[in-house]
């Protein structure tokens, strides 16, 4: 069986244009969890369930009711990172961006910058500033993401990154001159 190294050296081998060590399927994001454990249980069961019931509104279109469902599980629990997550991006599809921006600050600032929560914000956030061309806020939050382990934060990161895009040409250019050295001459 390959070591993880080994499939980061045979990923760059074979896909030059991605970064070293970015092996597909190696997405950690969906293991990461929330810490809950300071919440009160009855508490966070009603406010999950208020977020899960703004998520399904906010998924057939109403937004309205999914930004109620989620200023009621914040006023529930305020100190909890996920309905301002939550609330952000539905403020952001009904085009609120100042709104979602103030969430995601809330949101980051509340998971204390670790867990799903948190990785999920700093992704959201990252693409508003890349909208907005605040390119390099964007790259930091899209690292800050990866390093959590957003597969999608890490690509975007890349992107964002001269140098490396820079780098990941000059290796592909080698690697193509290695594979068809006839095309040389």
């Amino acid at each position: 069986m390959a070591s993880a190294h080994d499939r980061a050296v045979l990923q760059a081998i074979f896909n030059p244009t991605t970064p070293f060590g970015d092996v597909p399927g190696l997405n950690r994001e969906e293991e990461l969890t929330d810490d809950d454990s300071g919440f009160d249980t009855e508490l966070l069961e009603q406010v999950k369930a208020l977020e899960m019931r703004g998520i399904s509104a906010a998924e057939a279109g109403d937004l309205q009711t999914a930004l109620q469902r989620f200023s009621q599980a914040i006023q529930i629990l305020p100190q909890r990172a996920s309905a301002y997550n939550n609330r952000a991006q539905a403020r952001r599809l009904e085009g609120d961006t100042a709104g979602a921006l103030e969430d995601l600050e809330r949101a980051i600032s509340l998971s204390g910058g670790a867990g799903r929560t948190a990785c999920q914000a700093l992704v959201q956030r990252g693409l508003l500033l890349r909208l907005s061309c605040h390119d390099d806020e964007a790259r930091a939050d899209f690292e800050r993401a990866a390093v959590l382990g957003s597969e999608f934060a890490r690509q975007q990161a890349v992107a964002l990154n001269p140098y490396a895009a820079l780098c990941n040409r000059m290796l592909s250019q080698v690697i193509n001159k290695l594979r068809n050295p006839d095309e040389m001459q």
